[in-house]
């Protein structure tokens, strides 16, 4: 609420400004997207210019994520302790600084270990990043809570898709170390400014309203509660999977098109499959979120994840069969992005609608951790391509975890939801009666 300086009473915020809210954490969000989804570019000149071998590079990679997202739960924790005017902007401050001097150290790597080091700081930066912004908007808003943090989310999985060309521009005219290096002052500068704008709703600020039409709980579990529920782990489990498939084509894309024989294929307008592809892709990931937010609002989590699931599973298989032409690769890779960006929508406002919003900072943070974990299936992805002699089985296991994920979200996720809702139900009808 916001204090009034004369009669000392509060008004609640206008609704303009929790989107105002949500607007910075969007932008927020799309000043670290280079450091995952621009990453690819970097890759092969990298390597190049200090003969290491790209297993070694993608290892960075792997850092980064894993500190981006293991870190987040205590970043969360933070912020939720420091309290809603506090939190959020001292941690976004902070990760601005850091995803800077990441970036920075990258461009003056000269060993594999200061690559190490730069993935690891940006890593921590980014995760409180990400971490405060998808905490807020779960917070600000219960009534579209899947749509907020889809937007939010977007930002991050569609903020690259403006930079593609000039990052792809600088490296080839000034050198992957000074494209590191002016990109970092920029991101990170724009961060830390738009930090200071930042808070979470304080207590009464939202309420549920009558428009809210999935399953939602009617109170708040801390995250040792949270973490003691077999619903959580389920829920880990499945993130994990897709969350690995979606990474594993993430990181590798410019290798898989260089593989296919398409990257440096004109395709439009003098642009190559590579650039064109990666504008779409980061178009569709980011466009995901928002969108299958907004489907999950109006027909529920789980159905929603069988829908964009099962596309994604036939999209991996699309590609290992029938991409190895530019345009088929561009269509395959974009349906790919397209059904994988909007976990980063559907596990936070799944996990806020089961476990509340008290400590959603800290609860989402814990869930997403399990993208941390499947980041170290990355590097198997080069294996097993070379094991197999090509990316048919990597596209093939990929599919698979997709499917599975399908059954465990329809079969086991939503009547253990259904479960949950019902007893809770009673127990309040219970408590209802008795204080009559």
């Amino acid at each position: 609420m916001i204090a009034n300086a004369v009669t000392g009473s509060t008004q609640v915020p206008s609704d303009a400004y929790r989107w105002m809210q949500l607007i910075i954490g969007v932008i927020c969000m799309a000043m670290i997207a280079n450091l995952q989804y621009g990453w690819t570019y970097f890759v092969s000149p990298m390597a190049k210019a200090q003969a290491w071998d790209i297993a070694s590079v993608q290892v960075a990679f792997s850092i980064f994520v894993a500190l981006e997202t293991w870190l987040t739960p205590l970043q969360g924790w933070i912020v939720d302790t420091l309290g809603p005017r506090r939190g959020p902007k001292l941690m976004v401050a902070a990760g601005g600084i850091l995803v800077a001097a990441g970036w920075l150290i990258n461009a003056w790597a000269g060993s594999l270990e200061m690559l190490y080091l730069g993935a690891a700081v940006s890593g921590v930066g980014a995760g409180g990043i990400y971490a405060t912004c998808v905490g807020n908007a779960v917070k600000w808003f219960p009534d579209r809570r899947g749509l907020a943090v889809g937007i939010t989310a977007a930002g991050f999985g569609a903020g690259a898709a403006v930079t593609v060309i000039p990052i792809q521009m600088m490296i080839a005219s000034w050198g992957y170390a000074d494209t590191f290096f002016w990109f970092a002052l920029g991101q990170g500068g724009i961060i830390f400014v738009l930090a200071w704008l930042l808070r979470s709703p304080l207590p009464g600020e939202v309420s549920n309203t009558s428009t809210i039409k999935v399953l939602q709980s009617k109170s708040s579990s801390t995250p040792v509660q949270m973490l003691r529920s077999p619903v959580f782990w389920l829920l880990y489990v499945m993130f994990v999977l897709v969350s690995a498939s979606g990474l594993m084509v993430a990181a590798q894309i410019a290798l898989i098109a260089k593989d296919y024989g398409v990257a440096q294929t004109v395709v439009l307008f003098a642009a190559t499959t590579l650039i064109v592809s990666g504008v779409i892709d980061n178009l569709a990931n980011g466009g995901a979120r928002p969108f299958f937010g907004w489907v999950s609002d109006q027909i529920g989590r789980e159905y929603t994840m069988a829908i964009a699931f099962s596309a994604g599973g036939l999209a991996y298989w699309l590609l290992g069969t029938a991409g190895t032409t530019p345009w088929t690769f561009i269509i395959c890779a974009a349906l790919i992005f397209f059904t994988w960006g909007e976990i980063f929508s559907l596990f936070p406002s799944t996990c806020t609608d089961m476990f509340g919003p008290k400590y959603a900072t800290t609860n989402t943070s814990l869930l997403y951790t399990a993208k941390g974990l499947s980041a170290f299936v990355v590097p198997l992805a080069n294996v097993l391509k070379g094991y197999a002699g090509g990316w048919h089985a990597v596209f093939a296991v990929a599919a698979i975890m997709n499917f599975l994920v399908v059954a465990l979200a329809l079969f086991v996720v939503r009547p253990m939801r259904l479960s949950i809702s019902a007893s809770q139900s009673n127990e309040n009808r219970a408590v209802g009666q008795a204080a009559e």
